[in-house]
């Protein structure tokens, strides 16, 4: 496939502009826009609309397979640079993660470097759920890899809180924690009415988007003024500038989550078994 001019994919109701930077691809150009297009109706399910009108997609050939060095951009309008390497498959495409990721920054603000954690923690957290609801990805797969990762999250010894601790794990993975408790949180609060995809999407109505420059204080007001409590606002109080420890055992037991023979179960009788189901959800078409 030869490096053509930029297509233009409809998703969401908004204008994705793809661009190829190389014409060493294996696939042919339809795989790649379906790519983007399925990755785009995710995040566009999550946020009740494509998070931005119009963005940019440039792919770019590197390495031999797979999807990598995905990043996103607010500074000349929504974009996104990612690699596709040059004998990816269509299954590949079809297991990627990275571009649905990038993709869900587009709808948050940027905010000071020292909260870089809720960017990427709310991509890592909204990523996989926003699959679940276009099919790509069963529940199961999510609460398991939960399971198997959050405890990445969590403070160690000489923690000072997600605003003063920037290692990968803080940053990705108490982020994520942090977007758990929080969607949690505010269910227990509404008697399961609203989540955080509404806190988000308040946030993101308001203009929050990569291309704004907000006060953090400013989103999470925003969230919780949608979602009729102080939910985002207390856990911040909670975990910015000291170690906050969460017992994810117990967690997931209130959840109803666990393994069995190897495989994720769910128990139905859990105290926020109905938290646990509403997370996923798939979202009324």
């Amino acid at each position: 496939m030869g490096a053509d001019a930029p297509v233009i994919v409809k998703a969401g109701g908004a204008d994705i502009e793809v661009s190829f930077e190389s014409e060493h691809y294996a696939l042919p150009q339809a795989a790649l826009l379906d790519w983007v297009k399925g990755a785009a109706r995710a995040v566009s399910s999550y946020f009740g609309q494509f998070p931005v009108p119009r963005a940019r997609i440039r792919i770019h050939a590197a390495g031999r397979r797979g999807v990598s060095r995905g990043t996103s951009y607010g500074d000349d309008g929504a974009w996104c640079r990612i690699s596709v390497g040059g004998e990816t498959t269509a299954a590949d495409l079809a297991e990627d993660w990275m571009l649905t990721h990038e993709m869900v920054h587009f709808g948050f603000p940027s905010v000071e470097r020292r909260h870089h954690w809720i960017e990427e923690g709310m991509a890592t957290y909204v990523e996989p759920i926003a699959r679940v609801q276009v099919g790509n990805l069963t529940a199961a797969q999510v609460w398991g890899d939960m399971m198997r990762d959050m405890h990445q999250g969590l403070p160690e010894e000489g923690d000072r809180g997600l605003d003063q601790t920037h290692t990968w794990g803080r940053t990705y993975w108490g982020g994520a924690l942090f977007c758990l408790l929080a969607d949690v949180g505010i269910r227990k609060t509404t008697a399961n009415a609203k989540g955080l995809e509404d806190a988000l999407q308040a946030i993101n109505r308001a203009g929050g988007t990569i291309m704004a420059d907000w006060p953090l204080d400013r989103a999470l007001e925003t969230g919780d003024r949608a979602t009729g409590g102080k939910t985002l606002r207390d856990l911040y109080a909670q975990m910015a500038e000291k170690p906050f420890m969460v017992d994810l055992p117990d967690l997931w037991k209130q959840l109803g989550v666990g393994r069995q023979d190897g495989k994720v179960v769910f128990d139905k009788r859990a105290p926020l078994a109905g938290v646990r189901d509403r997370i996923m959800q798939v979202q009324p078409k």
